[in-house]
This record gives structure tokens, C-alpha cells and sequence, in this order.
């Protein structure tokens, strides 16, 4: 028998890796190209990309951590008071799950059969699981979270960091842009596989994104540059 293949246990980590590779390839080639708008010389286009890409990834690793942090402490929270809850009315709350898997399908009596038997099992993450939607899986881990978009960024925006690197100056916009919709359909086309989703949707969904907000930022750069030698 074939065992089923899931993604929700990936949830955590992809949710974070996929932010942060796509805002690398993003956010770094916006700026390169606002930059070389603006610019006539590769040394502000580059010195806008390290900045960028360096002080990206340390703003998303501390953004996902602090984040994650909050939704942790809501958690635990959560977790404290029902456990509180769970010792000072044990039948009201048994009741309360019971209500909870008839509300699923289940008849009143098979849905208290259910409560009992998961209560004295573990009444705790009973709960969590039924009644708060806190489990294993899904919980939040903030480490976790802060590593993956922080690694993540820096791979996506070594990539444009490269490209205003060798690519040809007269064509630097054009270079970013086209490789920048590469990267991010690559992006969009890994991250949908390791998530089960729809590639060609998430490839058209970034593309159309990024493509809007390069022309804001090469807008800008053209519209506000001062050409440098």
C-alpha cells in the first residue's frame, strides 16, 4: 500500500523560503534597476545590489522571527489557558469537544464516545488540535522560520548581484528585468512543486507582480536619477 505524499508538514519553512527568495530577486533587482535609470557607471548599480541583498536578508530573518514570535506566544497562550480550563471544568470542556465533532458529522452519541476516548488520551492536545487548530505540524517556530527567508533572500538576490555584474551596461535594465522574470518563475515553479500547487499559477502570479513593481522602480529611477559618470 502506498502511503500518500502531504505538504501541510512543509507549511512553515515553504511559507518563509518562498518570501524570501522571491522578495531576493525582487527587491535586489528593483534597485538595481532603479539605479542603472539613473546611472550611467556599474559601480552605484552593484554597490545597490550588496545593500540591498545584505540588508534585505537581515531584515526579513528579524521581520519572520518577530512574526513568528507573536503567533508562538498566541499559541502558548492559548495552550496555558486551556490547559487551566481543562483542570478547573473538565466536563464543560469535555462537552465543548463534543460539540465540536458533532458540528463535523458526527451523531451526539458517537461525538461524546470520541471526546472521551481522546480526552483520556491526551485531553490537552485534544483540544489544541480540535478546538484551537494548534498541532505539530502547523506550530509556529520561529528559528525556523527566520533561517529559511533569511538563506532564501540571500540566494535570490545573489542572482541579480551577478547579473549587474557582467551584464553590459547600456543593456543593464533589460538585463534585469528579463533575468529577474527567469528567476522568479523558476522560484514560483520549485516552490509549487515542493507545495503540490498549480506551477502555471504561481509562475503568471509572480511574473505579473514583479513585472509591475520593476517598471514603478525604473520609472522612478528615470523620472528622479541623476545621471552619474
Amino acid at each position: 500500500m502506498e502511503v500518500e505524499e502531504h505538504y501541510t508538514n512543509r507549511s512553515g519553512w515553504l511559507r518563509a523560503a518562498v518570501l524570501g527568495a522571491n522578495d531576493g530577486i525582487l527587491s535586489t533587482t528593483s534597485l538595481a534597476i532603479g539605479i542603472a535609470a539613473a546611472s550611467t557607471s556599474r559601480e552605484p548599480i552593484v554597490l545597490a545590489a550588496v545593500a540591498g541583498l545584505v540588508a534585505g536578508a537581515l531584515s526579513m530573518a528579524a521581520g519572520e522571527y518577530v512574526s513568528v514570535s507573536s503567533q508562538s506566544d498566541l499559541e502558548a497562550a492559548d495552550l496555558s489557558r486551556e490547559k487551566m480550563e481543562l483542570a478547573e471544568s473538565p466536563e464543560l470542556e469535555l462537552q465543548e469537544l463534543a460539540k465540536i465533532y458533532e458540528h463535523r458529522g458526527l451523531d451526539e452519541n458517537l461525538a461524546m464516545q470520541v471526546a472521551v476516548q481522546l480526552t483520556a488520551h491526551d485531553a490537552l492536545a485534544a483540544h489544541a488540535k480540535d478546538e484551537l487548530g494548534v498541532n505539530e505540524i502547523t506550530q509556529a517556530k520561529p528559528m525556523q522560520a527566520a533561517f529559511a527567508s533569511a538563506a532564501s533572500f540571500i540566494i535570490g538576490g545573489l542572482l541579480p548581484l551577478l547579473v549587474s555584474i557582467f551584464a553590459p551596461i547600456k543593456l543593464m535594465v533589460i538585463y534585469q528585468y528579463g533575468f529577474a522574470i527567469l528567476f522568479l518563475a523558476l522560484s514560483a515553479m520549485v516552490a509549487a512543486k515542493a507545495g503540490g500547487s498549480n506551477r502555471g499559477k504561481a509562475v503568471l502570479r509572480i511574473c505579473f507582480w514583479g513585472t509591475a513593481a520593476m517598471l514603478m522602480t525604473a520609472l522612478v529611477g528615470y523620472i528622479f536619477g541623476v545621471k552619474t559618470t
